[in-house]
């Protein structure tokens, strides 16, 4: 036996949506940092070719030489402020030689001075430089020209990390993550829990079943389908079982009871023969009673060990062509004589053409007796019995109708249960409840099928339905 630990349905799954959707989520964020980034650097380099521009206007006199204006420094916060930049970047003027003319105050500007030479001749699509102590600029650069003709370079600098530190995309893109995040956990939690809980309360109601309690209440008022008919079938399910279980019980009595009363009685008169307490036709009547008992005891063993063989599928069908019209005179005739009494009047309808079909006659006569002594024991007394042959293009039919005093409609339902018997049966006959049960098997292995056809206090109709 497995000794994994279980857990619970509501646990299992919100779990694993719950580690999905954090997935999910992290592979969401991973991207979107990156375009995040990817988008922000070239928004700043933007802004910093636009501030490289105005700068390198700035730096050309009336006559076409390179000179500092005294207001560019606050020109450059008004950019700033405008461009709503959190970090000012520090910037490079160059001569025609690519010597530094002007170097703005900035944490780098020992090391760029000495790049400055090399940063210019770069190829023009390079805005990454890194130094020798491990930072990363990003860097712009933009000639000053006069008449088309190149007198000076302006090149901008800004720190590579800031563009991270100063986006507020970033701190959108958590907050955005985060409620999502919140709100798929919330919403798998409410799926997961409406979804575990009908199965839960299935789990704890089929624990109930085990105990013993059949007494279960289930909410049918269920909107999804699967739901709705896993507890429509599982209440109808506990309410067969229920009443399975109280015919076992009833039939557990029934056969105990059954059996004993011809025991004891075998028993009682079979101790008198022996102790001469009857002699001469005494004695025989007594063994004779005694034969009787033991051949009613011997017909519900056998019945037992039928329903066994019938139970497991085996029912071997011996076919044969057979005249179905002189079949069913020949058995109604059989099962007449062989009765005692002579209160009841038997006919038989048959139509006037042949009717020949392919089947075993041995289960055909099983069929027919069982119908015909249930029928008998309706009708207590005198009354009729008819049996009707009919056909149609694909089927033939067996009919056997009593005036009895019918099936109540609460039992019919039941009638061909194992070993279920009705209540007033129960009182007047002696049985195992399994004649008609043993009767459709048959029918059904035949290929066809045995249906109570009508019910009602002035009597029944069994139909024995084949197919041709």
């Amino acid at each position: 036996m497995s000794k994994q630990k279980r857990i619970s349905l509501f646990r299992y799954w919100t779990t694993r949506y719950v580690i999905t959707l954090c997935i999910g989520l992290l592979v969401i964020g991973v991207l979107s940092s990156l375009w995040i980034t990817y988008s922000e650097t070239q928004k700043r380099l933007d802004i910093m070719r636009l501030m490289a521009a105005e700068i390198s206007d700035r730096m050309v006199d009336a006559d076409g030489k390179l000179k500092t204006d005294p207001f560019l420094f606050r020109i450059l916060d008004r950019r700033q402020e405008s461009l709503r930049l959190n970090v000012k970047p520090f910037f490079l003027i160059l001569n025609e030689e690519k010597r530094p003319l002007f170097n703005a105050p900035g944490p780098f500007s020992s090391e760029l001075t000495s790049l400055a030479e090399q940063l210019v001749n770069a190829n023009d699509n390079a805005t990454q430089v890194k130094l020798a102590r491990g930072d990363e600029l990003l860097f712009v650069k933009r000639s000053i020209q006069v008449n088309q003709k190149h007198v000076g370079w302006v090149v901008l600098f800004t720190h590579k990390k800031d563009i991270t530190r100063s986006s507020t995309e970033f701190e959108l893109l958590f907050i955005m993550l985060g409620g999502l995040g919140l709100l798929g956990w919330l919403v798998i939690y409410l799926l997961t829990r409406k979804l575990a809980q009908p199965i839960k309360n299935v789990a704890d109601a089929a624990k109930q079943i085990v105990m013993g309690n059949y007494e279960i209440h289930l909410d049918k008022d269920s909107r999804e389908n699967e739901i709705y008919d896993l507890i429509h079938s599982f209440k109808e399910m506990a309410d067969r079982l229920k009443q399975l279980e109280l015919m076992r019980t009833e039939l557990l009595a029934g056969v105990t009871h059954e059996l004993k009363t011809p025991v004891t009685s075998i028993s009682g008169l079979v101790q008198a023969v022996k102790d001469d307490i009857v002699t001469g036709d005494e004695a025989k009547e007594f063994l004779d009673i005694c034969t009787k008992e033991t051949t009613r005891l011997q017909k519900m063993v056998e019945d037992l060990l039928d329903f066994n063989t019938f139970a497991v599928g085996d029912i071997r069908i011996r076919r044969e062509n057979q005249n179905l019209g002189d079949l069913v005179q020949e058995i109604t005739h059989q099962w007449q004589n062989g009765r005692e009494e002579d209160r009841l009047e038997l006919r038989v309808n048959k139509p006037p053409n042949e009717i020949t079909v392919t089947t075993d006659p041995l289960r055909i006569q099983q069929i027919i007796y069982n119908l015909l002594n249930n029928a008998a024991q309706a009708i207590q007394g005198e009354g009729q019995i008819e049996v009707t042959l009919s056909e149609t293009t694909q089927e033939i039919m067996i009919e056997v109708k009593d005036n009895g005093k019918g099936i109540p409609v609460e039992e019919q339902s039941f009638i061909f249960d194992r070993f279920y018997r009705g209540e007033e049966k129960k009182q007047l006959v002696r049985g195992l409840g399994l004649g008609l049960s043993f009767s459709r098997m048959i029918a059904q292995a035949m290929g066809g099928n045995l249906v109570l056809t009508t019910s009602s206090p002035q009597g029944s109709v069994f139909t024995l339905i084949l197919r041709k």
